[in-house]
């Protein structure tokens, strides 16, 4: 698997997934039967368009089931092992400065977490992948959708 396919996953993130996916195993594939019993029992399929949905929410669900078990099974978890962070990795808090504009901690996470407006930003965004592997007090630009970023590197953590 390339770095870029690789996808890094918090112990939160991989917990959310795997309640997702024993959500949608479990009781939405229940539900989504007995919506499907129904539906055959009203008769003449062709026309039933609770039949129709409930068809497409199945192939949307085992779809979905099968995305997750396939990002479960090739995540990489990060952890915080509690020591010191020289540089910027998938994992950390960084806190940057861009010019004149306060300070900002972000936690770099994998794309499949990426959360931007609750400060978890993906390793391959444009800001994210300009940080990695650099230190604190580092200068980097990042080129962002609305132009280029420079930003100070002011703590890792």
């Amino acid at each position: 698997m390339s770095k870029q396919e690789t996808t890094y996953l918090t112990p939160e993130g991989n917990s959310r997934l795997k309640a997702e996916l024993e959500d949608l195993k479990g009781s939405q594939r229940d539900d989504l039967a007995k919506r499907l019993r129904s539906a055959i029992q009203m008769g003449d399929l062709s026309e039933n368009a609770d039949y129709h949905k409930a068809k497409e929410d199945q192939a949307f669900l085992e779809g979905r089931i099968q995305e997750l078990q396939y990002i479960l099974s090739k995540a990489v978890i990060i952890e915080d092992d509690g020591k010191p962070k020289n540089v910027v990795t998938v994992g950390a808090y960084v806190t940057i400065q861009e010019e004149d504009f306060p300070p900002e901690t972000y936690h770099v996470v994998g794309a499949k977490e990426a959360d931007p407006r609750n400060g978890k930003i993906s390793h391959a965004s444009p800001i994210g992948s300009a940080l990695l592997d650099h230190r604190v007090n580092d200068e980097v630009e990042a080129d962002a959708p609305g132009g280029k970023l420079k930003l100070k590197i002011l703590k890792i953590k």
